[in-house]
């Protein structure tokens, strides 16, 4: 027994729908590639689902343009781009105004020559003049913002080069709790005993000066070179 014959109309369940597309878009393209082998034609084929998902089958060596000025030269008196090129001349002229305007509102910003100004009436200056004072504050609060957070940056690194700084003395400090004259003994020749004496006394004079030493907080960039001068 053959098969039924099957009615000729749209399947309403969307996954038969789909897998009938699939079925028959590669049984179309399959015929049209053994036409185009065995005869030797020129064969182009495109498809769109319903998602506009495009399938294109074309014989190899061939492009659509060229099937499609083919057929162009074939009917003679049908130019399929000329509508195209007429869409694009339009698109052009829209984006060449569009320029036009905002290169003028530039030079009308900068007051270039005073030139651009004189045709602009009264109210026409009185919003360029909202304008530029409204740009003006908006720049002016970015400005602000920057230098805020630069400052507090800034801070804070002072901050850590403090600390830093009050760590290291403290450290110093008591490694210095011993006096100068019990850090060498009497073994050894007198010109060592001598040497390291001086070198301790100096140490014991640096911690002690910096044991009373208080400070104080700095800004910006003097006191970034105090304290490079102290750490240093």
């Amino acid at each position: 027994m053959g098969r039924g014959k099957i009615e000729i109309k749209l399947i309403e369940n969307p996954t038969n729908r789909q897998v009938t597309y699939s079925k028959r878009r590669n049984g179309i393209f399959k015929k049209a590639h053994e036409l185009s082998v065995l005869c030797d034609a020129k064969v182009s084929l495109i498809m769109f689902s319903k998602n506009n998902k495009m399938h294109e089958y074309i014989t190899p060596g061939l492009s659509t343009k060229k099937i499609i000025d083919q057929y162009q030269k074939t009917l003679g008196d049908i130019d399929l781009w000329r509508s195209h090129y007429e869409k694009m001349l339009e698109n052009l002229k829209k984006l060449k105004d569009i320029n036009h305007k905002l290169r003028r509102q530039i030079r009308h910003r900068i007051g270039e020559g005073g030139m651009e100004l004189d045709d602009l009436s009264f109210q026409q200056l009185r919003s360029l003049e909202e304008d530029m004072n409204s740009s003006i504050a908006k720049i002016r609060e970015r400005k602000f913002h920057v230098i805020k957070t630069r400052t507090d940056t800034c801070r804070k690194k002072v901050r850590s080069l403090e600390q830093m700084n009050g760590n290291l003395l403290l450290e110093l400090k008591e490694k210095c709790v011993i006096h100068p004259q019990f850090l060498f003994h009497d073994e050894g020749d007198e010109e060592s005993a001598v040497a390291l004496a001086n070198g301790a006394s100096t140490l014991y004079a640096f911690c002690q000066h910096h044991s009373h030493l208080n400070l104080p907080h700095h800004h910006g960039e003097e006191g970034y070179k105090n304290d490079d001068l102290r750490l240093g």
